[in-house]
């Protein structure tokens, strides 16, 4: 059994709180066939919302639950959670072992023995929406790599008869001092900034349907911390026959603070690939 490394703050621990703060976005489902999105890895508090309004749009039929979960540099390996299940609030959540050794197979990956946020912020939520879903657990690198296990995973899930949604985990520009990223010094012209120009280069990128020029933003613009997830996720839509990503929401930790503290913030942003639907 794996269990969560976070700290109490994260998320809820209690059940009850859990459903309660998920509940209102039950009603999502059914809107159109969507089997990938892209959601924030912040706590709860400031991007658990625009996370929650993409994971439950997400078929609920499907069998399994990939989360492709990053911070990890360009050269780096895939990491995999090698248990049999990992620990959530609400129970216990099952490994889809077949799958993961598919892709073990196809992307020469190692285990994932490093404590992150990246898939174990985005668990309670699957576990949730996916009371009967199994999991695979992978990180993917910053590195055009991972586009190309995007597109493996569909082709093992195809292979192995499996009905899959995906998850890519990302945040988007980390900002201030803190971070070692203030170009527009602080307060309303730096989030105005960043939600107008910096943020809207990577949106573009993404909904472009262009690894390349995702990776690029992202490293050029610093918009974003695990843009390995963003393209592994590209690369499943396309191999799974999905339209392009669909913007549905977006944020920043600084909504959720009062106005003397948005001299540090990180922003959030949630898309969804619908069959059939290109980028709006």
């Amino acid at each position: 059994m794996r269990k969560t490394s976070l700290p109490p703050g994260w998320h809820p621990q209690d059940p009850d709180e859990i459903v309660g703060f998920l509940s209102p976005f039950t009603g999502a489902a059914g809107v159109s066939p969507v089997r990938a999105a892209i959601a924030p890895h912040a706590g709860w508090l400031y991007s658990g919302k625009i996370a929650a309004k993409a994971i439950a749009r997400l078929d609920r039929k499907i069998e399994t639950i990939a989360i492709i979960g990053g911070h990890l540099p360009s050269g780096r390996q895939p990491l995999f959670a090698m248990e049999s299940a990992v620990s959530t609030p609400l129970g216990r959540m099952e490994m889809d072992a077949e799958l993961r050794s598919a892709m073990l197979m196809e992307t020469g990956g190692l285990e994932d023995n490093i404590p992150g946020n990246t898939v174990e912020v985005i668990l309670p939520m699957a576990h949730f929406f996916f009371p009967g879903a199994s999991l695979l657990w992978m990180r993917l690198p910053d590195d055009p790599s991972s586009f190309d296990s995007g597109r493996r995973l569909a082709e093992a899930a195809e292979r192995l008869g499996r009905s899959l949604a995906v998850v890519a985990s990302a945040d988007f520009t980390h900002y201030g001092r803190n971070y070692g990223f203030a170009p527009k010094g602080e307060g309303q012209q730096a989030l105005r900034w960043v939600r107008e120009v910096n943020d809207r280069r990577l949106i573009d990128a993404i909904k472009s349907g262009n690894p390349a020029e995702t990776l690029e933003r992202a490293r050029e613009d610093r918009s974003s911390c695990s843009a390995g997830a963003v393209i592994g996720a590209m690369g499943f839509a396309q191999a799974a026959g999905l339209g392009s990503a669909r913007l549905i929401e977006y944020g920043t930790s600084a909504d959720a603070k009062c106005a003397s503290m948005q001299r540090s913030f990180v922003s959030y942003a949630a898309f969804v690939f619908e069959a059939g639907k290109s980028a709006e």
